[in-house]
């Protein structure tokens, strides 16, 4: 391989590995609060894409292409903003309404009661998106500013493959501030130490973990987003394998550490697209071998790459 297409593929890499760590970090901040592996996370990036795939056609009617002429591709850009915060905003409120009908009233049932009513939860969103909108996927409209190509040098990329790392970066340092600079974020870090605690000094630990929800959920959203929008499709089972994976990236960094959450989304976005451009042949088995690199990766350190000692630390 060359110096050109290595570099080609390792902004490809970068970009998926961003997307997974969007997801990841949801699922380590849950995990660190509750102890709980939260697997209808996943499908909440899916609900997120197919919020702002209806506010997008809902608001594109009004763009009349006639009366705009060149400006058309700004405003249809102002229109897939708009669409990503309201999605992220009604994703945050999703994700809050699972926590109090279906983990909340769990709080002091066994983790394997919680697990099986996260697999329920998936199977339920899953389910009722595809009676909704079918499983027929459906094509995700994209500002014509994100297909723009950039060249650095010999290699060439998208805007958009450029953004979400970006864009993962910017978020893991918001949610770093968050949970270090913050009164919410200190209450955050105290109710992942003990619920009882936290309850007997007057701070209302169900609020703070809806907050924890609502935050994970919006960035589950809008990593659903910036995949529709490289993938150009959503349909409702396509959180299912994403989010796997970015669960195996919480885990490979070292659930509980947001900083380790994006770092095994971006070793399992190379490996995945590394072991494609080395062995063509294996492209079948892509996903298999982020799994394996997971499996080889806790052999050698069991609590991840940037694992958290829960008794001492955390986040």
């Amino acid at each position: 391989m060359d110096s050109v297409l290595f570099l080609q593929q390792l902004v490809n890499g970068l970009s998926l590995g961003s997307m997974y760590a969007l997801i990841a970090v949801g699922y380590t901040m849950v995990y660190g609060v509750l102890r709980l592996i939260n697997f209808a996370h996943g499908d909440i990036m899916m609900v997120g894409a197919y919020i702002a795939l209806l506010l997008i056609n809902c608001l594109s009617p009004f763009v009349d292409a006639s009366l705009i002429n060149d400006g058309i591709g700004k405003y249809i850009l102002a229109i897939f903003i708009v669409a990503l915060i309201a999605s992220m905003f009604f994703s945050s409120i999703v994700g809050i309404i699972i926590d109090k009908i279906a983990y909340k009233p769990l709080r002091k049932a066994p983790r394997i009661s919680l697990l099986i009513t996260a697999i329920g939860v998936s199977f339920l969103l899953q389910n009722l998106f595809n009676m909704i909108f079918t499983s027929t996927e459906q094509q995700f409209p994209v500002p014509p500013i994100f297909e723009k190509m950039i060249t650095l040098g010999k290699v060439s990329m998208t805007l958009g493959s450029l953004l979400v790392p970006l864009m993962t970066v910017i978020v893991m340092f918001f949610v770093l501030i968050l949970l270090y600079k913050s009164k919410y974020g200190i209450a955050i870090r105290a109710l992942a130490f003990d619920i009882q605690t936290v309850n007997l000094m007057g701070i209302n630990a169900n609020r703070i973990i809806a907050i924890v929800f609502a935050l994970g959920s919006a960035l589950a959203a809008l990593a659903g987003i910036f995949w529709s929008s490289n993938y150009y499709s959503v349909y409702p089972t396509m959180g299912t394998l994403v989010g796997l994976k970015a669960f195996a990236a919480a885990v490979l960094g070292g659930i509980g550490s947001v900083v380790g959450a994006v770092l095994g989304g971006l070793i399992i976005g190379l490996t995945e697209v590394m072991v494609v451009a080395f062995f063509p042949d294996l492209s079948g088995f892509k996903d298999a071998f982020a799994f394996i690199f997971l499996v080889f990766i806790l052999l050698f350190r069991p609590t991840g790459i940037l694992g958290i000692n829960f008794e001492k630390s955390r986040f």
